[in-house]
C-alpha cells in the first residue's frame, strides 16, 4: 500500500510543508498590506492636524458606513495610525521591517516606548523569535532590552571562540536571567532550580532565547572510569554548539569556572560532533562580582559567561507577610 512507502511519506511531508509555508506567506501578506494601508492612513490624517479631533471621529463613523464589515477604524485605532506615521517617517523602513510584525505588536511598542531604537530592536527580535503579542509584552515587562542588549556581560567568549560565533554567543548571553516561572522559597538550592527549570522547561528556553533545545539534565559523563553530571545540557542550532549550563544558588566562586572548563572539556571530547563549533559554557549564579569573574575567565581556556539570575516571584517580606500561605489558601477551598 501507498501509506507505508517512504517515498509516498515523503512526498506527502513536502506537499504539507508547502502548505503551511504557502499560508505563512499569505498571512505576512496580508498583514503587510494591512500595516501599510495603516500607515498611509496616519499620514493623510496627520497632513489634516488642523482639522482637529472632530475630523477623526468623523472619519471613522463615515468609513464605518461605508464599510460596515469592516473593523480597525475606530478613533482609537485612527489616532494609533496617526502616531504610527509619525514616529515611522521613514517609508521603507516601514514597509521592510516595520510591516513584519502584526498591528497589535506595534501598538504595544508604540505604548511602551518612546526611543526609537528600542522600538526597531524588539521589532527585529520579534520577527527573529516569532513572538506573539503576549510573549513581546512578557519580554518587554523582563526587561530584556537592558538584559540583553545594555548588560556589561560578563565572559570570554571574544577571545576563546572564532567570529562571528563569538559575536553570536554575546548577543545571546543575558544578564540577569529571570526565572519569574519558579516559586520562591528561602532555603532552595540547586536542585531546586534545575528541578523547577526541567519542570518548565518551555519557559525556561523563552528565557534563553531563540535557538535552544534541551539535551537533559543531571547529564553523565563518564572520564576515564569516574562519573561526572551536568546540570544542564542545551545545544543552540544558531551556534552550532553544545551549552553546559551550572546553577549557583550563591555567589559566584572563582573555583566554579574551574569545574565548568573541565565539564566543557569533556563534552567536547565526548558529545561533540566534528561538525559541530567547541561548547559553550554558562554559570548562572545568584550574585557575582564583576571583577572577580573577569579574572576568573581571563585564563581559562574554554568560553564561558557568567550571569546573575532572578526569581522575580519573590515578594517583600512586609508584603508576603500580608499574604496568605498555600496551605492556608487550600484550607479555605476545603
Amino acid at each position: 500500500m501507498l501509506v507505508n512507502n517512504n517515498e509516498y511519506l515523503e512526498t506527502i511531508e513536502s506537499i504539507k510543508q508547502e502548505i503551511a509555508n504557502a499560508r505563512y506567506k499569505a498571512t505576512a501578506s496580508v498583514n503587510k498590506e494591512l500595516i501599510i494601508l495603516y500607515y498611509n492612513i496616519g499620514k493623510i490624517i496627520n497632513n489634516h492636524k488642523t482639522w482637529g479631533n472632530k475630523f477623526i471621529e468623523s472619519l471613522s463613523t463615515d468609513i464605518a458606513l461605508e464599510f460596515p464589515n469592516s473593523k480597525g477604524y475606530s478613533v482609537r485605532n485612527l489616532k494609533y495610525m496617526a502616531k504610527f506615521a509619525e514616529l515611522y517617517p521613514d517609508e521603507e523602513f516601514v514597509q521592510q521591517v516595520v510591516a513584519q510584525i502584526p498591528w497589535g505588536h506595534n501598538i504595544v511598542l508604540m505604548d511602551k516606548f518612546d526611543d526609537e531604537n528600542i522600538r526597531e530592536w524588539y521589532i527585529k527580535k520579534s520577527i527573529e523569535n516569532g513572538w506573539s503579542r503576549n510573549v513581546l509584552i512578557h519580554q518587554i515587562e523582563s526587561g530584556l532590552y537592558d538584559r540583553q542588549k545594555l548588560a556589561g556581560k560578563i565572559s570570554n567568549f571574544e577571545t576563546r571562540l572564532p567570529s562571528p560565533q563569538s559575536e553570536l554567543a554575546v548577543q545571546t548571553m543575558k544578564d540577569p536571567y529571570i526565572f519569574d516561572f519558579i516559586p520562591f522559597k528561602e532555603d532552595m538550592i540547586e536542585t531546586d532550580i534545575e528541578n523547577a527549570i526541567v519542570q518548565n522547561v518551555t519557559n525556561f528556553l523563552l528565557e534563553l532565547g531563540t535557538g535552544f533545545a534541551f539535551v537533559g539534565n543531571q547529564y553523565h559523563l563518564n572520564v576515564a572510569g569516574d562519573d561526572f553530571y551536568i546540570d544542564l545540557l542545551f545545544y543552540n542550532i544558531n551556534l552550532h554548539c553544545y551549552v553546559v549550563i551550572e546553577l549557583k544558588t550563591g555567589e559566584f566562586k572563582p573555583e566554579y569556572a574551574g569545574k565548568l572548563n573541565f565539564y566543557l572539556s569533556a563534552v567536547d571530547d565526548i558529545v561533540k560532533n566534528e561538525q559541530d563549533n567547541p561548547s559553550i559554557g554558562l554559570l548562572l549564579c545568584k550574585s557575582k562580582n564583576n571583577v572577580v569573574a573577569e579574572y576568573s575567565l581571563r585564563d581559562m581556556s574554554k568560553p564561558i559567561g557568567v550571569s546573575e539570575y532572578k526569581i522575580t516571584s519573590q515578594l517583600p517580606k512586609t508584603l508576603e507577610k500580608q499574604l496568605p500561605s498555600v496551605e492556608d489558601i487550600q484550607k479555605r477551598i476545603k
